[in-house]
């Protein structure tokens, strides 16, 4: 029996300007995650 993933919190990246949502691996640190991808948080073009 899967489980439907809507409701999931949203944020936008700073550096794509892309929604992307709540990841389980991200369930302790989700106040603090910022980028959407390794990629992202190393560019950092967008602060």
């Amino acid at each position: 029996m899967a489980h439907k993933k809507v409701n999931l919190p949203q944020k936008t990246c700073p550096v794509c300007q892309r929604p992307f949502t709540w990841r389980k691996k991200w369930e302790k640190d989700w106040d603090n995650v910022v980028y959407c991808s390794e990629r992202c948080r190393r560019s950092k073009k967008g602060e």
